[in-house]
């Protein structure tokens, strides 16, 4: 069972051409990132892993 965050549109991700790859800000302070073959596939972004620095603070 997933567990969402919050349902973001594609329009809202930064897109770096070099990487072909669209990031997202997380409230953790990281990046959700998500390529244009996965968001082709519908698939679902996982949340990005706590910075440990961040966990500290």
């Amino acid at each position: 069972m997933a567990v969402f965050h919050d349902e973001v549109e594609i329009e809202d991700f930064e897109y770096d051409e070099e990487t072909g790859t669209y990031s997202y800000p997380c409230p953790c302070g990281d990046r959700f990132l998500i390529t244009r073959e996965q968001f082709m596939r519908d698939e679902v972004v996982a949340e990005p892993l706590p910075n440990k620095e961040l966990v500290k603070c």
